[in-house]
């Protein structure tokens, strides 16, 4: 995966919004509805490689950034459950 630099990168975006964690603690949730003292844990300790790892330092960025709100909209429109609900089907 090519990260191209803009966190405004409605692509990627969308591809958070819909990437689950694989494993673990947090095991099918959204990347995006991890919590940040999880990922400021994985940004001390290192990232997993490949996509994933650059996907979950993009998330901690955001997320430790104060700019959350980007995920908003993503959020909304793939949850199974309606606006505002994280429960997404990532089985």
């Amino acid at each position: 995966m090519s990260i191209k630099g803009t966190y405004g990168d409605p692509d990627l975006i969308v591809k958070l919004g819909k990437f689950c964690m694989p494993f673990g603690k947090h095991s099918k949730i959204l990347l995006i509805d991890l919590p940040l003292t999880y990922l400021v844990w994985f940004s001390k300790k290192g990232f997993p490689c490949g996509e994933l790892g650059q996907l979950m330092r993009i998330v901690h960025d955001i997320k430790s950034g104060g700019m959350e709100h980007l995920f908003d909209g993503v959020r909304n429109k793939h949850s199974i459950h309606g606006p505002g609900s994280s429960k997404i089907n990532c089985e």
